[in-house]
């Protein structure tokens, strides 16, 4: 199930009113494409309410940690899963939530593998990534900063170069 951005968003110059955007997929039925274009969607509203549009860079980091997300969730968590877009002031939360209770950790890296680098790319291009266990899956939230560090700023820097 899919809640249409428009009926979610508040429009208007009111920087505090967090845009926010969820959709919920039934088993086999999330596609890392949909969770690229929800991020796709969601950035280009943000101008739409006065506020300051993302910078194109920034929202590729947004797109990258949504599919990876959501592809950890089908390769590794058997049913359904969700994911929930949260933009607040300058920060682009993306929860997504499953149905395993295993607590996801990065893989060493080994230029070698194919695969198994989604946790890594996803921590690469995120402020901080909170991890939830539920007695019935978990939930897992990437927090990026959706403005250009300032100069000297300490925050990770992003998976593609601005």
């Amino acid at each position: 199930m899919v809640v249409p951005l428009s009926k979610q968003t508040a429009d208007g110059p009111d920087e505090e009113t967090p845009l926010c955007y969820s959709a919920t997929w039934g088993e086999g039925a999330a596609r890392a494409a949909d969770a690229r274009r929800s991020v796709r969607a969601l950035l280009a509203h943000v101008p739409r309410t006065g506020r300051t549009a993302v910078p194109p860079a920034l929202a590729v980091d947004a797109e990258l940690a949504a599919s990876e997300l959501i592809t950890n969730a089908i390769r590794h968590a058997p049913g359904a899963c969700g994911m929930t877009l949260r933009m607040s002031g300058q920060e682009l939360t993306i929860t997504v939530w499953d149905s395993s209770t295993e607590h996801p950790a990065p893989k060493k890296a080994d230029p070698h593998r194919i695969g198994g680098h989604g946790l890594h790319l996803v921590q690469t291009v995120s402020e901080k990534v909170v991890v939830a266990l539920r007695a019935t899956g978990k939930l897992i939230t990437a927090h990026l900063p959706m403005a250009p560090p300032s100069t000297g700023s300490p925050l990770l820097p992003s998976a593609v170069p601005h």
